[in-house]
């Protein structure tokens, strides 16, 4: 196994790499998943006026719906490891007139913020890729007010995710793929939805509750089209697509766009049926 610092290392600069993507497919991730951005406020007990902690915002979801539900009168604050995504999200939040909300380029598992602070805290899709996810937690849990809300959201397993896991399938036939160890980050780390029950009560949450919510990946109008995004986006698999040889990837590309053409569950374009674990615990 990887040290850690050599974890955080690559996962920096593979989500470093795809940077441009998240900004140039912004609108797909927002219709694709703005349903468990707004979850997670529910979950979270979000209001107006609150003071609040979302920890991984990528380019800014879910903490830009967090500011425009806490109000002028309200705070979030919003961190992530990736540089080049807080600056998509202040640009965001900036074009939105949203002067409470404040960015940091912050390492999640050395948190360093003011003890009961926090009305609520969220992350979505960010503990994953973790390679000590109760550190993170524990910081949160440190950083909440007693009683307050903290809700995150890990994906479910490859098989509920075609979106996700076709590619790595496919994959396999090109190159070696190591087995994955537990504990290992990636994508699916949380795919057991107890590991995530087992992570939150040891960092100190109590009352804590995991369930699922439905999402549907769309938005390609091709096979070819999914295939574009996917590279786009997904870091460690663009790091892996980038070791390829030139006629590799062309092949590689190739059969990952006629599976998706022939998985879609829409006739009209790519759509693929997906999967997420929501979980919520009190300080």
């Amino acid at each position: 196994m990887p040290s850690v610092e050599d974890t955080k290392a690559r996962e920096l600069n593979s989500w470093r790499s795809v940077a441009p993507g998240w900004r140039k497919h912004d609108w797909l991730l927002r219709d694709a998943f703005g349903s468990v951005s707004n979850a997670l406020l529910d979950r979270a007990g979000i209001s107006p006026g609150q003071t609040v902690l979302d920890i991984a915002c990528g380019t800014g979801e879910p903490a830009i719906p967090a500011a425009l539900r806490v109000g002028p009168g309200g705070k979030v604050t919003a961190t992530d490891l990736v540089p080049e995504m807080i600056t998509i999200a202040r640009e965001k939040a900036q074009a939105q007139g949203l002067g409470q909300i404040e960015f940091k380029v912050v390492d999640g598992e050395r948190l360093d913020l003011p003890t009961a602070t926090y009305d609520a805290a969220t992350m979505r899709w960010g503990l994953m890729f973790m390679p000590e996810p109760v550190a993170c937690l524990k910081r949160i849990h440190r950083a909440l007010r007693p009683g307050a809300r903290f809700a995150t959201t890990c994906w479910a397993g490859p098989e509920e995710n075609t979106w996700a896991s076709l590619p790595m399938i496919v994959l396999k036939k090109y190159t070696e793929l190591p087995e994955p160890q537990p504990g290992q980050t990636g994508i699916f780390a949380f795919a057991d939805s107890e590991r995530i029950r087992s992570v939150m009560t040891k960092a100190g949450f109590r009352d804590t509750a995991v369930d699922s919510i439905d999402v549907l990946w769309s938005g390609a109008d091709s096979g070819a089209d999914y295939f574009q995004q996917v590279i786009e986006m997904a870091g460690p698999l663009a790091s892996l697509y980038a070791k390829l040889s030139n006629q590799e990837r062309a092949a590689y590309a190739n059969e990952v766009a006629l599976q998706a053409d022939r998985l879609s569950v829409s006739r009209t374009g790519i759509a693929f049926a997906g999967r997420t674990w929501i979980a919520v615990g009190t300080r």
